[in-house]
Order: structure tokens, then sequence, then C-alpha cells
């Protein structure tokens, strides 16, 4: 049986464009490694593309990438809203069709082995991919972020999974793992209250007790003049998209704010996006890209294509 794999890189660079189109060029140099979405944020200074396709063709492209990255990024001079620990921040193997977590488990262990050798750099296992329970949550992985890592790496508990001790020179160091779908979502209030989009934040992730499997936190988005409810969504089945579009809107309405827009960072599954069309009454009679019409519409999306529900985008990719 054919097995499909999900990667969705993190590369610390979100300005210069010319340093992402190389990072692209480098997935699609790679045959069976099909990219299915980029996008760079300024702001955060940080890009992300998602790839698919079987595991070998995988691994070479992601190779690639890292050795773009470690050519071109300089985490000494990188600054940006998003945490981060290096130039290449986290590498997740996400389970398609045909593969399994413990599958995704293995190919995170062994790439992270393969980056550390090659480029000399710490790597740091997390989610299910995690050697301790200590180590599954990317927060805690990136705890004190580049700069703190760089003083804390070779304190007892601090220590890399692969790799040397100490930060790589200019790409610092990464972390590699495997976990279920993530949904990248960023909420945008029609506010420039920054506390204001923090306390939102605080009070819907679920490790202050707020939504399950949900993780955010509150940025200013220059660019927007906005500041931002950025979230990972750990399981929409658990927590779907619609839900947290609302109860950030009842947060924000306690300080009469409105929210502008919403916005998806790569893919989201097709169910997710659908899921919310029903919670919307969008007719179930309607073509699909109708009721994703819809589903975008309800939740405000920004710059919203059809082609962001990944089972679409994976059936173009594979079928050029």
């Amino acid at each position: 049986m054919t097995k499909l794999v999900e990667s969705v890189p993190n590369f610390s660079e979100g300005r210069r464009i010319g340093v992402v189109d190389k990072l692209v060029a480098a997935v699609e140099s790679v045959p069976g490694a099909f990219l299915l979405d980029r996008t760079s944020d300024a702001s955060h200074n940080r890009s992300v593309l998602t790839l698919a396709g079987e595991p070998a063709p995988i691994l070479e492209a992601l190779e690639r990438t890292v050795a773009v990255a470690v050519d071109e990024i300089d985490m000494e001079k990188h600054f940006g809203e998003h945490p981060r620990i290096g130039a290449v921040d986290v590498v997740p193997f996400v389970p398609l069709a045909g593969a399994t977590m413990t599958d995704c488990i293995e190919l995170a262990r062994a790439f992270g082995a393969r980056v550390a050798d090659r480029f000399h750099m710490p790597v740091y296992l997390y989610g299910e991919a995690a050697t301790s329970p200590s180590r599954q949550r990317l927060a805690d992985v990136r705890r004190g972020q580049y700069e703190g890592l760089r003083t804390q790496i070779s304190e007892p508990g601090r220590e890399p999974d692969f790799g040397p001790a100490v930060l790589h020179a200019t790409a610092g160091a990464v972390a590699v793992g495997a976990r279920p779908f993530l949904i990248a979502y960023n909420i945008n209030l029609e506010s420039r209250d920054l506390e204001l989009a923090k306390r939102i934040a605080r009070r819907i992730r679920e490790s202050s007790g707020g939504l399950a499997r949900v993780q955010a936190n509150g940025f200013w988005i220059e660019e927007l003049d906005r500041a931002q409810v950025s979230m990972n969504l750990l399981d929409f089945r658990t927590t779907p998209i619609w839900l947290v579009w609302e109860s950030v809107r009842a947060e924000a309405a306690e300080d009469g704010v409105h929210l502008a827009e919403s916005e998806l960072i790569g893919l989201a599954p097709l169910d997710s996006l659908l899921d919310v069309a029903d919670h919307a009454g969008v007719s179930e009679r309607l073509p699909e890209t109708e009721r994703l019409a819809g589903a975008a519409a309800f939740l405000k999306l920004r710059d919203f294509s059809p082609m962001q529900a990944l089972e679409l985008r994976l059936a173009a990719a594979r079928g050029r």
C-alpha cells in the first residue's frame, strides 16, 4: 500500500522572498515531493511550506531545504514576532493516506539523526516522537527561544536528542516531530490593542482552561495595523474552527471590539471546512466549492481559495 505523509516545515525567514523561493525550489527539485502551499509572514518573519508525498522523496526534499536554510539564514540577525529556536524552526511529520503515526515517529527520528549528522546541528524531538513527556509540547522545547537556548542547551534536561549540545553558529537548533494534522489559524481584531489579543489568547487556550486542543497567543501585526490572536488547532474534531471563531468573537465583544477577519496559514482538511459550512447553515445540496465559499464567508477568511482544502490541493498536485 502506498503511504503518504505530510510535512510542514517552518523557516525563520518571511521577509527576503528570494530566500523563500530557494526553499521552494529545493522541494520542487525532488520528483515525488509535492509542494502544496507556501506562506510567508513579514511580522512573524517566518515562512511555512506544506509538502506531501511518499516518505523517501519527502525526506530528501526536507534535507535540501535544511541545506538552503543553513546557507541563507543567520539567526544572529533574525528578529520576528514568532517564537523560534533556529533557521529551520520546526519540522513535523503528519500521517496521511496509508501512513500511521508510528510511521511518522520513525521518520521524525530518522530525519532528526540525519540532520544532526550532516549539519552538526542540535535536534530536539517533540510531539509523538518525543523521547520524554517534558518534550511533547513544542512550546516546552522552544522555551527561552533561540536566545535563551544558547545558554541553556548544556544544562541537564535541555540537551538535544541528536547533535551537539551547542547551537549551530548561524542556524541554531531544530525541533523535529510527529503529530496529527494541525490547523494554523489566526484571527485579526478590529483593534490595535495587543494586550487585548493576549488576554483573549489566555482565555481560550487549553493550557489556561479554555478550548480543548487549542494553543493561542497574541501578536501585533504591523502590516495590518492590528492585533492578532494566533492559534494552532490540534484537533478540529474536538474543537471545530467555527467554535474558535465564535469564542474569540465573544471574548472580544466583552471589550466592545469586533473581529476584522481570519486567515489560514497553509492548508486545512476538507472536513474541517465543510463542518463550518454545516454550522453556518450552508445547504448540503450546493456544489462543494460553494459550500467552501460559504464557510469562508462565515469565518471572514482572508484571501481564501478552495484549494486551501488539503485533499483538493493534493489531488491537483498529484494530477500534474
